[in-house]
Protein backbone atom coordinates (compact mmCIF):
# COMPACT_ATOMS: atom_id res chain seq x y z
CA UNK A 1 0.00 0.00 0.00
CA UNK A 2 1.34 3.44 -0.90
CA UNK A 3 2.95 5.57 1.98
CA UNK A 4 0.92 8.52 0.08
CA UNK A 5 -2.58 6.94 0.36
CA UNK A 6 -2.77 8.46 4.83
CA UNK A 7 -0.77 11.43 4.41
CA UNK A 8 -3.84 13.67 3.06
CA UNK A 9 -7.51 13.07 3.89
CA UNK A 10 -10.48 13.86 0.96
CA UNK A 11 -10.72 17.54 1.28
CA UNK A 12 -13.66 19.07 2.80
CA UNK A 13 -14.72 21.17 -0.09
CA UNK A 14 -16.12 17.91 -1.71
CA UNK A 15 -19.39 18.74 0.52
CA UNK A 16 -19.98 21.71 -1.41
CA UNK A 17 -22.13 21.63 -4.49
CA UNK A 18 -20.44 20.70 -7.81
CA UNK A 19 -20.55 24.46 -8.84
CA UNK A 20 -17.60 25.40 -7.00
CA UNK A 21 -15.18 22.69 -8.96
CA UNK A 22 -14.18 20.32 -11.50
CA UNK A 23 -12.73 17.44 -11.56
CA UNK A 24 -8.75 17.95 -12.71
CA UNK A 25 -6.86 15.68 -14.55
CA UNK A 26 -3.59 14.17 -13.36
CA UNK A 27 -0.48 15.49 -15.51
CA UNK A 28 2.67 13.21 -14.06
CA UNK A 29 6.09 15.09 -14.38
CA UNK A 30 8.46 13.34 -16.50
CA UNK A 31 11.69 13.46 -14.20
CA UNK A 32 10.44 14.77 -10.42
CA UNK A 33 12.85 16.02 -7.86
CA UNK A 34 12.79 17.73 -5.10
CA UNK A 35 14.30 21.22 -4.60
CA UNK A 36 13.14 22.06 -0.81
CA UNK A 37 10.88 19.53 1.18
CA UNK A 38 10.05 22.24 4.35
CA UNK A 39 10.18 19.72 7.35
CA UNK A 40 9.60 22.38 9.72
CA UNK A 41 6.17 22.51 8.15
CA UNK A 42 5.92 19.07 7.71
CA UNK A 43 6.02 18.70 11.63
CA UNK A 44 3.94 21.08 12.44
CA UNK A 45 0.62 20.13 10.37
CA UNK A 46 1.75 16.37 11.83
CA UNK A 47 3.32 14.52 9.16
CA UNK A 48 5.60 11.69 9.85
CA UNK A 49 9.65 12.13 9.60
CA UNK A 50 9.77 10.41 6.66
CA UNK A 51 6.83 11.80 4.70
CA UNK A 52 8.97 12.88 1.37
CA UNK A 53 9.14 9.10 -0.15
CA UNK A 54 9.35 8.70 -3.74
CA UNK A 55 5.46 8.10 -3.73
CA UNK A 56 4.98 11.67 -2.13
CA UNK A 57 7.21 13.61 -4.88
CA UNK A 58 5.12 12.06 -7.83
CA UNK A 59 2.04 13.04 -6.05
CA UNK A 60 2.86 16.52 -5.55
CA UNK A 61 4.81 17.11 -8.94
CA UNK A 62 1.14 16.54 -10.21
CA UNK A 63 0.95 12.70 -10.54
CA UNK A 64 -2.22 10.94 -10.37
CA UNK A 65 -3.87 11.12 -6.89
CA UNK A 66 -4.31 7.59 -4.86
CA UNK A 67 -7.01 5.41 -5.34
CA UNK A 68 -10.46 6.29 -4.73
CA UNK A 69 -9.55 10.05 -4.32
CA UNK A 70 -9.55 13.19 -7.23
CA UNK A 71 -8.19 16.44 -7.49
CA UNK A 72 -10.56 19.09 -7.75
CA UNK A 73 -9.99 22.55 -9.34
CA UNK A 74 -11.82 25.33 -7.53
CA UNK A 75 -14.64 27.63 -9.50
CA UNK A 76 -14.14 31.53 -8.75
CA UNK A 77 -14.74 34.73 -10.15
CA UNK A 78 -13.11 38.05 -9.36
CA UNK A 79 -12.26 41.58 -10.01
CA UNK A 80 -9.09 42.03 -11.37
CA UNK A 81 -7.55 45.54 -11.05
CA UNK A 82 -11.31 46.72 -10.59
CA UNK A 83 -12.32 45.02 -14.09
CA UNK A 84 -14.89 42.32 -13.41
CA UNK A 85 -14.04 38.60 -14.59
CA UNK A 86 -17.28 36.37 -14.10
CA UNK A 87 -15.68 33.25 -14.37
CA UNK A 88 -12.03 32.08 -13.32
CA UNK A 89 -11.30 30.01 -11.19
CA UNK A 90 -7.64 27.20 -10.77
CA UNK A 91 -6.49 27.06 -14.27
CA UNK A 92 -3.10 25.86 -13.24
CA UNK A 93 -3.08 24.54 -9.52
CA UNK A 94 -5.51 21.80 -7.77
CA UNK A 95 -6.67 21.01 -4.63
CA UNK A 96 -5.60 17.31 -3.47
CA UNK A 97 -7.07 16.97 -0.45
CA UNK A 98 -6.46 18.18 3.44
CA UNK A 99 -4.83 17.41 6.35
CA UNK A 100 -5.47 17.91 10.15
CA UNK A 101 -3.04 18.56 11.93
CA UNK A 102 -2.68 17.72 15.65
CA UNK A 103 -4.29 20.85 17.28
CA UNK A 104 -7.39 19.78 14.88
CA UNK A 105 -7.65 22.53 12.15
CA UNK A 106 -7.78 21.45 8.88
CA UNK A 107 -5.24 22.44 6.06
CA UNK A 108 -5.76 22.12 2.25
CA UNK A 109 -3.18 20.83 -0.15
CA UNK A 110 -2.86 22.65 -3.06
CA UNK A 111 -0.28 22.17 -5.90
CA UNK A 112 0.06 25.41 -7.81
CA UNK A 113 1.67 25.01 -11.50
CA UNK A 114 1.19 21.67 -11.84
CA UNK A 115 -0.88 21.35 -15.10
CA UNK A 116 -4.20 22.81 -16.89
CA UNK A 117 -6.81 22.98 -16.03
CA UNK A 118 -10.99 23.37 -17.07
CA UNK A 119 -10.24 27.22 -16.47
CA UNK A 120 -6.99 27.45 -17.93
CA UNK A 121 -8.58 28.74 -21.05
CA UNK A 122 -5.43 29.36 -23.26
CA UNK A 123 -3.00 28.94 -20.39
CA UNK A 124 -0.21 25.61 -20.20
CA UNK A 125 -1.05 25.70 -16.71
CA UNK A 126 2.62 25.44 -15.58
CA UNK A 127 4.71 27.30 -13.68
CA UNK A 128 8.42 28.08 -13.45
CA UNK A 129 10.69 27.17 -11.07
CA UNK A 130 11.67 30.68 -9.65
CA UNK A 131 8.15 31.91 -9.76
CA UNK A 132 7.26 28.35 -7.33
CA UNK A 133 10.48 29.44 -5.55
CA UNK A 134 9.74 33.49 -5.20
CA UNK A 135 6.23 32.18 -3.13
CA UNK A 136 8.20 29.50 -1.09
CA UNK A 137 10.83 32.54 -0.02
CA UNK A 138 8.29 35.02 0.28
CA UNK A 139 5.17 32.60 2.04
CA UNK A 140 7.97 31.56 4.84
CA UNK A 141 9.31 34.39 5.38
CA UNK A 142 5.67 36.03 6.04
CA UNK A 143 5.15 32.97 8.54
CA UNK A 144 8.35 34.03 10.56
CA UNK A 145 7.45 37.39 10.98
CA UNK A 146 4.19 35.72 12.13
CA UNK A 147 2.10 37.57 9.86
CA UNK A 148 -0.63 35.25 8.68
CA UNK A 149 0.10 33.48 5.52
CA UNK A 150 -0.79 30.50 3.15
CA UNK A 151 2.65 28.24 3.78
CA UNK A 152 4.72 26.19 1.32
CA UNK A 153 5.15 23.04 1.95
CA UNK A 154 7.74 21.79 -0.64
CA UNK A 155 8.48 22.72 -4.50
CA UNK A 156 9.43 20.12 -6.98
CA UNK A 157 11.42 20.33 -10.21
CA UNK A 158 9.23 18.53 -12.69
CA UNK A 159 12.01 17.99 -15.44
CA UNK A 160 9.93 19.70 -18.17
CA UNK A 161 10.66 23.56 -19.62
CA UNK A 162 7.98 25.56 -19.25
CA UNK A 163 7.98 28.60 -21.80
CA UNK A 164 7.55 32.50 -20.88
CA UNK A 165 10.02 34.65 -22.15
CA UNK A 166 12.83 32.41 -22.34
CA UNK A 167 13.15 28.86 -21.43
CA UNK A 168 12.91 28.00 -17.86
CA UNK A 169 12.68 24.57 -15.82
CA UNK A 170 9.32 23.92 -14.88
CA UNK A 171 8.08 23.26 -11.04
CA UNK A 172 4.99 22.49 -8.46
CA UNK A 173 4.68 24.39 -5.72
CA UNK A 174 2.81 22.82 -2.82
CA UNK A 175 0.78 25.54 -0.81
CA UNK A 176 -0.91 24.49 2.49
CA UNK A 177 -4.09 27.40 3.56
CA UNK A 178 -6.52 27.14 6.07
CA UNK A 179 -8.78 27.41 2.97
CA UNK A 180 -8.67 28.50 -0.77
CA UNK A 181 -12.29 29.98 -0.51
CA UNK A 182 -11.78 33.73 -1.60
CA UNK A 183 -14.12 37.00 -2.09
CA UNK A 184 -13.70 36.21 -5.62
CA UNK A 185 -15.63 32.46 -4.36
CA UNK A 186 -18.61 34.41 -2.87
CA UNK A 187 -18.96 36.45 -6.13
CA UNK A 188 -18.63 33.12 -8.64
CA UNK A 189 -21.58 31.53 -5.94
CA UNK A 190 -23.78 35.27 -6.43
CA UNK A 191 -24.00 35.14 -9.73
CA UNK A 192 -25.83 31.45 -10.01
CA UNK A 193 -24.43 28.87 -12.43
CA UNK A 194 -25.12 29.22 -15.78
CA UNK A 195 -27.91 31.74 -15.63
CA UNK A 196 -29.88 29.70 -13.17
CA UNK A 197 -31.57 31.75 -9.87
CA UNK A 198 -29.68 30.15 -7.39
CA UNK A 199 -27.09 32.24 -6.30
CA UNK A 200 -28.59 32.93 -2.65
CA UNK A 201 -28.49 29.41 -2.17
CA UNK A 202 -25.29 28.75 -3.14
CA UNK A 203 -23.83 31.80 -1.10
CA UNK A 204 -25.66 30.37 2.23
CA UNK A 205 -23.98 27.03 1.07
CA UNK A 206 -20.42 28.66 0.69
CA UNK A 207 -20.86 30.67 3.65
CA UNK A 208 -21.88 27.84 6.26
CA UNK A 209 -19.18 25.78 4.78
CA UNK A 210 -16.64 28.69 5.93
CA UNK A 211 -18.21 29.37 8.97
CA UNK A 212 -17.47 25.59 10.04
CA UNK A 213 -14.56 25.77 8.83
CA UNK A 214 -13.21 29.09 10.00
CA UNK A 215 -15.00 30.39 11.89
CA UNK A 216 -16.58 28.11 14.44
CA UNK A 217 -17.79 30.17 16.72
CA UNK A 218 -19.94 31.93 14.73
CA UNK A 219 -21.91 29.05 14.50
CA UNK A 220 -25.20 28.79 16.19
CA UNK A 221 -25.31 33.05 16.25
CA UNK A 222 -29.08 34.75 16.27
CA UNK A 223 -27.39 36.03 13.07
CA UNK A 224 -24.38 34.25 12.00
CA UNK A 225 -24.36 35.39 8.47
CA UNK A 226 -23.66 39.13 9.48
CA UNK A 227 -21.29 38.06 12.14
CA UNK A 228 -19.39 36.30 9.42
CA UNK A 229 -18.69 38.68 7.24
CA UNK A 230 -17.86 41.13 10.56
CA UNK A 231 -15.49 38.50 11.37
CA UNK A 232 -14.04 38.47 8.11
CA UNK A 233 -13.70 42.54 8.26
CA UNK A 234 -11.63 42.01 10.97
CA UNK A 235 -9.36 39.48 10.04
CA UNK A 236 -8.48 41.62 6.82
CA UNK A 237 -8.42 44.59 8.89
CA UNK A 238 -5.62 43.26 11.25
CA UNK A 239 -4.06 41.20 8.27
CA UNK A 240 -3.81 44.38 5.87
CA UNK A 241 -2.55 46.28 9.50
CA UNK A 242 0.76 43.44 9.46
CA UNK A 243 1.52 43.75 6.07
CA UNK A 244 1.59 48.37 6.35
CA UNK A 245 3.73 47.41 9.57
CA UNK A 246 6.27 45.09 7.60
CA UNK A 247 6.81 47.55 4.47
CA UNK A 248 5.09 44.83 2.57
CA UNK A 249 3.21 45.57 -0.49
CA UNK A 250 1.14 42.88 -1.94
CA UNK A 251 1.11 43.95 -5.40
CA UNK A 252 -2.41 42.22 -6.89
CA UNK A 253 -5.21 42.46 -4.61
CA UNK A 254 -7.73 41.77 -6.89
CA UNK A 255 -10.83 39.94 -5.06
CA UNK A 256 -9.75 36.33 -6.13
CA UNK A 257 -6.26 37.22 -4.06
CA UNK A 258 -8.35 37.85 -0.93
CA UNK A 259 -8.82 34.62 1.38
CA UNK A 260 -11.71 34.71 3.49
CA UNK A 261 -9.80 32.66 6.06
CA UNK A 262 -7.65 36.16 6.72
CA UNK A 263 -4.29 34.65 5.38
CA UNK A 264 -2.14 36.66 2.70
CA UNK A 265 -2.41 34.20 -0.17
CA UNK A 266 -0.94 34.58 -3.61
CA UNK A 267 3.02 36.08 -3.95
CA UNK A 268 3.40 36.68 -7.62
CA UNK A 269 4.23 40.36 -7.43
CA UNK A 270 4.93 41.31 -4.16
CA UNK A 271 7.39 42.42 -2.46
CA UNK A 272 9.51 44.29 1.09
CA UNK A 273 9.98 48.06 0.32
CA UNK A 274 13.49 49.16 0.65
CA UNK A 275 13.59 52.93 0.33
CA UNK A 276 10.45 54.26 1.77
CA UNK A 277 7.74 55.40 -0.97
CA UNK A 278 4.07 56.30 0.03
CA UNK A 279 3.05 55.06 -3.65
CA UNK A 280 5.21 52.11 -3.60
CA UNK A 281 4.62 49.70 -6.64
CA UNK A 282 6.55 46.93 -7.74
CA UNK A 283 3.86 44.91 -9.92
CA UNK A 284 5.05 45.42 -13.70
CA UNK A 285 1.32 45.17 -14.62
CA UNK A 286 0.12 47.85 -12.16
CA UNK A 287 0.93 50.95 -14.42
CA UNK A 288 -1.81 52.92 -12.19
CA UNK A 289 -0.49 52.60 -8.73
CA UNK A 290 -4.03 50.56 -7.77
CA UNK A 291 -2.01 48.32 -5.55
CA UNK A 292 0.09 50.59 -4.35
CA UNK A 293 1.65 50.31 -0.93
CA UNK A 294 -0.36 53.27 0.94
CA UNK A 295 -3.68 52.27 -0.73
CA UNK A 296 -3.66 48.61 0.69
CA UNK A 297 -6.32 50.02 2.85
CA UNK A 298 -8.47 51.32 1.31
CA UNK A 299 -8.39 48.65 -1.45
CA UNK A 300 -8.99 45.57 1.21
CA UNK A 301 -12.31 47.99 1.86
CA UNK A 302 -13.31 48.77 -1.81
CA UNK A 303 -12.64 44.33 -1.66
CA UNK A 304 -14.60 43.96 1.14
CA UNK A 305 -17.45 45.65 -0.16
CA UNK A 306 -17.59 43.23 -3.32
CA UNK A 307 -17.96 40.54 -0.46
CA UNK A 308 -20.70 42.11 1.37
CA UNK A 309 -22.42 42.60 -2.40
CA UNK A 310 -22.29 38.58 -2.51
CA UNK A 311 -23.73 38.13 0.99
CA UNK A 312 -26.72 40.49 0.69
CA UNK A 313 -29.38 38.46 0.73
CA UNK A 314 -28.26 36.32 3.65
CA UNK A 315 -28.16 39.74 5.73
CA UNK A 316 -31.76 41.15 5.96
CA UNK A 317 -35.46 40.49 4.78
CA UNK A 318 -34.94 43.66 2.50
CA UNK A 319 -32.28 44.62 0.36
CA UNK A 320 -32.31 48.33 2.54
CA UNK A 321 -31.96 46.17 5.59
CA UNK A 322 -29.17 43.73 4.32
CA UNK A 323 -26.84 47.32 2.78
CA UNK A 324 -27.76 49.23 5.95
CA UNK A 325 -26.21 45.75 7.98
CA UNK A 326 -23.27 45.24 5.52
CA UNK A 327 -22.27 49.08 5.74
CA UNK A 328 -22.15 49.04 9.41
CA UNK A 329 -20.07 45.69 9.41
CA UNK A 330 -17.34 47.13 6.94
CA UNK A 331 -17.07 50.30 8.74
CA UNK A 332 -16.04 48.33 11.66
CA UNK A 333 -12.95 47.90 9.49
CA UNK A 334 -11.06 51.19 9.90
CA UNK A 335 -11.42 51.17 13.73
CA UNK A 336 -9.67 47.53 13.83
CA UNK A 337 -7.18 48.81 11.73
CA UNK A 338 -5.97 52.37 13.25
CA UNK A 339 -6.29 50.55 16.52
CA UNK A 340 -3.92 47.45 14.65
CA UNK A 341 -1.75 49.62 13.16
CA UNK A 342 -1.36 52.04 16.30
CA UNK A 343 -0.48 49.43 18.53
CA UNK A 344 1.47 47.56 16.52
CA UNK A 345 3.74 51.14 16.08
CA UNK A 346 3.80 51.82 19.34
CA UNK A 347 5.93 48.14 19.98
CA UNK A 348 7.72 49.16 16.62
CA UNK A 349 8.95 52.45 18.34
CA UNK A 350 9.23 51.50 21.66
CA UNK A 351 6.36 54.16 22.42
CA UNK A 352 4.74 53.81 26.25
CA UNK A 353 1.26 52.11 25.09
CA UNK A 354 -1.56 54.50 24.83
CA UNK A 355 0.04 57.74 25.40
CA UNK A 356 -2.31 60.67 23.91
CA UNK A 357 0.76 61.79 21.90
CA UNK A 358 1.76 58.69 20.53
CA UNK A 359 -1.16 59.19 17.19
CA UNK A 360 0.20 62.81 16.44
CA UNK A 361 3.74 61.20 16.62
CA UNK A 362 3.06 58.36 14.50
CA UNK A 363 1.68 60.39 11.96
CA UNK A 364 5.09 62.64 11.62
CA UNK A 365 6.25 59.35 10.55
CA UNK A 366 5.77 58.81 6.96
CA UNK A 367 6.81 62.24 6.23
CA UNK A 368 10.26 61.97 7.96
CA UNK A 369 10.84 58.48 6.49
CA UNK A 370 9.29 59.88 2.85
CA UNK A 371 11.53 62.78 3.21
CA UNK A 372 14.93 61.27 3.09
CA UNK A 373 13.85 58.07 1.32
CA UNK A 374 15.21 55.76 4.36
CA UNK A 375 14.71 52.05 3.52
CA UNK A 376 11.76 51.17 5.57
CA UNK A 377 13.10 47.76 7.96
CA UNK A 378 16.49 49.79 8.65
CA UNK A 379 14.68 52.55 10.18
CA UNK A 380 13.40 50.87 12.91
CA UNK A 381 15.97 48.83 13.03
CA UNK A 382 18.74 51.49 13.92
CA UNK A 383 16.27 53.21 15.79
CA UNK A 384 16.01 49.59 18.06
CA UNK A 385 19.51 49.87 18.44
CA UNK A 386 19.60 53.35 19.79
CA UNK A 387 17.18 51.92 22.18
CA UNK A 388 20.04 49.59 23.12
CA UNK A 389 22.64 52.55 23.85
CA UNK A 390 23.72 53.28 19.85
CA UNK A 391 24.63 56.87 18.98
CA UNK A 392 22.00 58.10 15.94
CA UNK A 393 25.07 58.26 13.31
CA UNK A 394 23.70 55.09 12.02
CA UNK A 395 19.90 56.49 12.18
CA UNK A 396 20.94 59.90 10.06
CA UNK A 397 23.09 58.12 7.99
CA UNK A 398 20.02 56.49 6.43
CA UNK A 399 18.57 59.65 4.73
CA UNK A 400 19.34 60.69 1.03
CA UNK A 401 20.64 64.65 1.00
CA UNK A 402 23.72 65.89 3.01
CA UNK A 403 25.95 64.51 6.03
CA UNK A 404 23.99 63.20 9.31
CA UNK A 405 24.78 66.80 11.06
CA UNK A 406 22.68 68.31 8.27
CA UNK A 407 19.32 66.22 8.87
CA UNK A 408 17.25 68.81 10.60
CA UNK A 409 13.96 67.43 10.43
CA UNK A 410 15.12 63.56 10.68
CA UNK A 411 17.10 64.84 14.00
CA UNK A 412 13.94 66.97 15.33
CA UNK A 413 11.78 63.91 14.73
CA UNK A 414 14.39 61.63 16.71
CA UNK A 415 14.75 64.35 19.97
CA UNK A 416 10.59 64.05 19.87
CA UNK A 417 11.31 60.29 20.38
CA UNK A 418 13.64 60.52 22.98
CA UNK A 419 10.97 62.78 24.93
CA UNK A 420 8.43 60.34 24.64
CA UNK A 421 10.28 57.44 25.31
CA UNK A 422 12.15 59.24 28.54
CA UNK A 423 9.65 57.99 31.25
CA UNK A 424 9.40 54.27 30.15
CA UNK A 425 11.56 51.66 31.60
CA UNK A 426 13.99 51.04 29.14
CA UNK A 427 13.92 47.04 29.21
CA UNK A 428 10.04 47.10 28.02
CA UNK A 429 11.09 49.81 25.57
CA UNK A 430 13.75 47.69 24.34
CA UNK A 431 12.21 44.33 24.50
CA UNK A 432 9.12 45.52 22.58
CA UNK A 433 11.22 47.02 19.75
CA UNK A 434 13.31 43.96 19.62
CA UNK A 435 10.37 41.80 18.99
CA UNK A 436 8.54 44.25 16.31
CA UNK A 437 11.30 45.24 14.23
CA UNK A 438 13.18 42.97 12.04
CA UNK A 439 16.85 42.09 10.97
CA UNK A 440 16.71 40.27 7.93
CA UNK A 441 13.51 40.50 5.43
CA UNK A 442 13.06 39.13 2.00
CA UNK A 443 14.80 41.72 0.43
CA UNK A 444 14.02 41.56 -3.27
CA UNK A 445 17.56 41.62 -4.49
CA UNK A 446 18.17 38.72 -2.18
CA UNK A 447 15.50 36.64 -3.62
CA UNK A 448 16.25 37.72 -6.72
CA UNK A 449 19.90 36.52 -6.47
CA UNK A 450 19.20 33.07 -4.67
CA UNK A 451 16.46 32.40 -7.74
CA UNK A 452 18.93 33.42 -10.14
CA UNK A 453 21.68 31.01 -8.69
CA UNK A 454 18.64 28.16 -7.96
CA UNK A 455 17.94 28.11 -11.41
CA UNK A 456 21.63 27.32 -12.25
CA UNK A 457 21.38 24.52 -9.80
CA UNK A 458 22.87 25.92 -6.75
CA UNK A 459 20.66 26.19 -3.68
CA UNK A 460 23.17 27.92 -1.35
CA UNK A 461 21.86 31.33 -0.96
CA UNK A 462 18.35 29.87 -1.29
CA UNK A 463 19.28 27.76 1.82
CA UNK A 464 20.83 30.56 3.66
CA UNK A 465 18.14 33.12 3.30
CA UNK A 466 15.52 30.29 4.29
CA UNK A 467 17.05 30.08 7.27
CA UNK A 468 17.58 33.45 8.16
CA UNK A 469 13.98 34.08 7.68
CA UNK A 470 12.72 31.38 9.94
CA UNK A 471 13.66 33.74 13.00
CA UNK A 472 14.13 37.38 11.41
CA UNK A 473 14.35 38.85 14.51
CA UNK A 474 17.72 37.05 15.11
CA UNK A 475 21.25 38.20 13.78
CA UNK A 476 21.50 36.23 10.46
CA UNK A 477 24.85 33.26 10.50
CA UNK A 478 27.53 35.20 9.03
CA UNK A 479 28.02 34.27 5.32
CA UNK A 480 29.37 35.79 1.64
CA UNK A 481 26.49 38.32 1.54
CA UNK A 482 25.14 40.41 4.23
CA UNK A 483 21.61 39.52 4.01
CA UNK A 484 20.28 42.92 6.13
CA UNK A 485 21.83 45.28 3.58
CA UNK A 486 19.76 47.25 1.88
CA UNK A 487 20.71 46.71 -2.39
CA UNK A 488 23.45 48.81 -3.17
CA UNK A 489 22.11 51.40 -6.68
CA UNK A 490 22.48 48.38 -9.54
CA UNK A 491 21.06 45.87 -7.58
CA UNK A 492 17.98 47.40 -6.75
CA UNK A 493 14.33 45.60 -8.19
CA UNK A 494 11.86 47.65 -9.74
CA UNK A 495 9.72 45.50 -11.35
CA UNK A 496 8.28 42.02 -9.97
CA UNK A 497 6.14 39.72 -12.23
CA UNK A 498 3.10 37.61 -11.49
CA UNK A 499 4.81 34.76 -12.52
CA UNK A 500 1.88 33.00 -14.87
Amino acid sequence: MSATRHLFKDSGYLALPGEFYAAAEAHPAPAPRWIVFNQALAEELGLPPDAATPDLLRQLAGGAPPEGRKNLALAYAGHQFGQWNPRMGDGRAVLIGEIEAPDGKFHDVHLKGSGPTVFARRGDGRATLPAMLREYIVSEAMAGLDISSTRSLAVVATGAQVFRDAPHHGAVLTRIARSHVRVGTFQYAAQGDAGQQQGPLLTRALADHCIARDYPEIAGTPEPYAAFFAAVVERQARLIAQWMLAGFIHGVMNTDNMAISGETIDFGPCAFMDAFNSRQVFSSIDSAGRYAYSRQPSVAMWNLARLAEALLPLLGNDEASALRLAQEKLEGFRSVYAAAFAEGMERKLGLTPGDARNAEFIERLWPTMEHGRADFTLFFRRLTQIAAGADEAGFLALFAGGEPQAHGQEAAFLAQWRELTADRDPALRLADMQASNPIVIARNHRVEQALERAAEGDLGLLERLSAALKNPFAEPAPGPEDLEAPPKPDERVTETFCGT
